[in-house]
């Protein structure tokens, strides 16, 4: 449009300079070898000036850059890979006890229920847009009667993509004036997300640990369950049971005593209960609110990941009590409703529909065959690495197991040792901070002959060094 060119000169110069750019790009990729291109781009300040473009004016959010190296996962798989490249002979050789991602399918009532809901959408009488961002009214039915005995309500419950994505959706609602306390070692997200929101400071080089986060020391001698009464007051506890990486999984007496001390202080509990499906005790509750004065104090999310082989189909929930208020006593439910429904559209209607029919009868009982298929696998886990010699936790009411390396060992250095030995990638317990070095997390998400094969390899090449 040549008006709008001659009304607004700097964007004409702006797009000449570009032109021109262009053309000294193209020249160069056709140039002669003995061509000094170089000479060009020195000699024409209106190249540079559009270069430097280039760079946005925007400053980095300070916080990012507090964050310590990458994400966990995604270094086990940058290492991995590295060792393949290495190792090309070895590739095919690979077992991965590491990230908790589920490899059975999803049986077929649950399948059901997802095609059904993808069918619905083909035909005029089935289709359905956006829903309610806080989910279908059956499912969260559904959830808080199937899931909860109805000891919550359907309008506590809101459905979403999952509790990784609910933690950083919490954290937004706290925003960054409050101090949290987490688990030590704990699922990298609960810290990470905290140094984003800008709640913490530096990291410091000594000890590992961010400024303004309380670190609860969970350790083979306290049983991994800390002892927040002992340590300074935090406005937000994360805790999750059974526990990712320790498959800890808490007592009742415990949580009591957990949600007392939340109650004393002030501290909202943030409960993350994506494990509780693999709880075979009947002393370890499935849900924080099975304790008493829970209501009063604790947020609970979940996820069908680990329930239904979800991982990638998304799907998980958080209950917010209506009880539970902040300081001015407004509703905590109201301000994550407020989240939910201005930066979520709500799960996919699909999704949903395998929801329901996880919670049919039918779904149930393909739910515990899943969780009694990958129980066995920890049991043959922990089996394999107490042979070895090793000291071993967790496995029992969860997917995890939890081993304890010599003293002086570095959980990085064993994880190499495994890799390559017997070609077996697990966790490095220092992944989950600085309370997990010196421990290795084995999952048992892996297909039956690939556990026993890793087992087999590892009680081989392994037994002289626990």
């Amino acid at each position: 449009n040549i008006f709008s060119l001659k009304k607004n000169k700097p964007k004409m110069k702006f797009s000449t300079t570009a032109l021109f750019l262009s053309m000294v790009s193209a020249a160069s990729a056709f140039a002669p070898a003995n061509t000094n291109v170089n000479s060009i781009h020195s000699n024409n300040n209106d190249i540079q000036s559009a270069t430097s473009l280039s760079m946005s004016g925007v400053t980095r959010n300070p916080n990012f850059a507090k964050l310590a190296g990458g994400y966990l996962f995604p270094e086990i798989g940058r290492r991995r890979s590295a060792y393949i490249e290495e190792n090309p002979d070895m590739a095919d050789r690979i077992i991965s006890l590491g990230i908790g991602d589920t490899t059975m399918p999803i049986p077929p009532h649950i399948l059901s229920g997802l095609v059904e809901g993808a069918s619905k959408l083909g035909t005029k009488e089935g289709y359905s847009g956006y829903g309610a961002e806080q989910g279908m009214g059956p499912l969260r039915e559904k959830i808080a009667t199937v899931l909860y005995d109805g000891i919550i309500s359907a309008n506590e419950v809101f459905v979403s993509d999952g509790a990784k994505c609910d933690i950083m959706r919490i954290q937004q609602m706290f925003g960054p004036g409050v101090v949290s306390a987490v688990q030590d070692p704990s699922y990298p997200v609960y810290v990470d997300t905290s140094v984003m929101m800008g709640q913490t400071g530096e990291i410091a080089e000594e000890t590992k640990q961010y400024e303004n986060i309380v670190y609860m020391p969970c350790t083979a001698e306290n049983e991994f369950f800390p002892d927040y009464s002992s340590l300074p007051r935090a406005d937000v506890v994360y805790f999750c049971s059974p526990n990712n990486p320790t498959g800890a999984a808490a007592t009742r007496e415990q949580l009591k005593g957990l949600v007392e001390t939340c109650k004393e202080r002030g501290s909202i509990l943030v409960f993350d209960a994506a494990y509780a499906p693999f709880i075979r005790d009947p002393e370890v509750p499935k849900s924080i609110f099975e304790i008493e004065g829970a209501r009063d104090v604790a947020i609970e999310v979940n996820s069908f990941s680990k329930y239904a082989g979800f991982t990638g189909v998304r799907l998980g929930w958080t209950v917010i009590p209506s009880d539970l208020t902040f300081n001015d006593g407004s509703l905590v439910r109201d301000d994550f409703n407020r989240v939910m429904t201005t930066a979520f559209n709500g799960a996919s209607n699909i999704v949903q529909g395998g929801g329901l029919a996880c919670l049919d009868p039918e779904g149930q009982k393909e739910i515990n065959e899943l969780i009694d298929y990958y129980l066995e696998n920890a049991a043959m886990l922990k089996e394999a690495m107490e042979s070895i010699g090793f000291k071993v936790f967790g496995g029992d009411n969860a997917p995890y197991v939890f081993v304890q390396l010599p003293e002086g060992k570095s959980s990085w250095d064993m994880f190499s040792e495994m890799l390559e030995k017997a070609q077996v990638v697990t966790i490095p317990g220092a992944g989950f901070g600085p309370g997990g070095e010196g421990y290795l997390r084995l999952s048992a998400f892996a297909p039956r002959d690939s556990v026993i094969e890793a087992c087999s390899r590892l009680k081989e090449a392994m037994v002289a060094t626990a």
